[in-house]
């Protein structure tokens, strides 16, 4: 359990951050990559990631990823510098800037984790040359693996965070009510799922809540307590169709009449992926009738489906979620 402390100040400094940050994406996407289960959502992106044509970026990334931000109690937070909130040249920017000491800190604690092979020891001791061979792995892993899929992220992330600003009306303890069941707001005390147990004292600095796509399951805080607090959480994915739904905008127009108003209304509710089930439930229509009218997105090559088990992910290709767009600015 993480144990968030607010004290004055606090609640009034606390926001949900504003665009997508790119390190901490490409620190989650790793391990997405890699676990047994990357769970039915991701699965498309998994399987897409594997036959890129970029392998040798990829599992460069995957290699440096691995052993830098592995998976456990502790990773180095010099790899997630909140300037990542400007995006990602000012984010490797700032990595290769990072002061000799605080990498031997850092590089210090990981090493008591986990053993780190010889070739982090330039890193450690702060060498230009090592730290921009370390960006520039991370740029190209990010073109190859991040990049490709920037709408789509950008859509769940922008929807997760509109809605908690909606919640934010009612002030940052409506913000802090609404993250339940990842976190448990007991004032003056943000209760978060956590990995293992420890407390963090804002201290009137207040709190930065960062939404990422490639998070999963449980939030995660920096390390150090001394730098600006900071909660990645994963974004609730099924809130995108919501978006394209929301105050009763079902596809109409040049779009419903391309593809009929029913097929448009699924093509909107798949959103950020959904399964046939949600499909039926978002829309109030049975499965066998969402299922006809996804067959026929998915051969007109505005879906893809994927099936594990019982189920099946439905996501929009690039070109239905250009038909959307397209609809959205009309």
């Amino acid at each position: 359990m993480l144990r968030v402390h607010f004290a004055a100040g606090d609640l009034e400094r606390t926001r949900v951050a504003d665009h997508v940050d790119p390190l901490w994406e490409m620190v989650f996407s790793w391990l997405r990559l890699t676990e047994r289960d990357s769970g039915l959502l991701f699965e498309p992106w998994v399987r897409a990631v594997r036959r890129s044509p970029a392998r040798a970026a990829i599992r460069s990334g995957v290699g440096m990823l691995s052993v830098l931000a592995p998976l456990g109690p502790y990773f180095p937070d010099f790899l997630t510098p909140p300037e990542g909130a400007d995006g990602l040249s000012s984010a490797l920017q700032a990595i290769r800037a990072t002061p000799r000491a605080r990498l031997r800190s850092e590089f210090t604690r990981l090493a008591a984790v986990r053993p780190t092979p010889r070739w982090t020891r330039p890193l450690v001791e702060g060498d230009s040359a090592a730290l921009t061979d370390l960006t520039d792995t991370l740029a190209r892993y990010h073109a190859a693996v991040v990049e490709p899929y920037g709408d789509l992220i950008d859509e769940a992330v922008e929807t997760d965070r509109m809605h908690r600003c909606g919640l934010a009306r009612d002030g940052a303890e409506g913000l802090l009510r609404g993250m339940w069941p990842l976190m448990n707001w007991r004032p003056p005390v943000l209760e978060v799922q956590y990995s293992y147990d420890r407390d963090l004292h804002l201290g009137g600095r207040g709190l930065r809540l960062v939404p990422s796509y490639f998070c999963r399951r449980t939030p995660v805080a920096l390390a150090d307590p001394g730098l600006p607090p900071t909660l990645v959480y994963p974004v609730h994915h099924d809130w995108t169709w919501r978006r394209q739904l929301s105050s009763g905008t079902r596809p109409e127009g040049a779009l419903a009449a391309l593809l009929g108003t029913t097929r448009s209304s699924v093509l909107a509710a798949v959103g950020a992926g959904a399964t046939t089930t949600e499909l039926a439930a978002r829309l109030g229509a049975s499965p066998s009738a969402v299922s006809r009218h996804t067959t026929v997105l998915r051969e007109a090559g505005l879906l893809t489906t994927v099936r594990q088990g019982l189920s099946v992910l439905h996501q929009r290709t690039a070109l239905g979620s250009a038909l959307l767009c397209r609809h959205d600015d009309d």
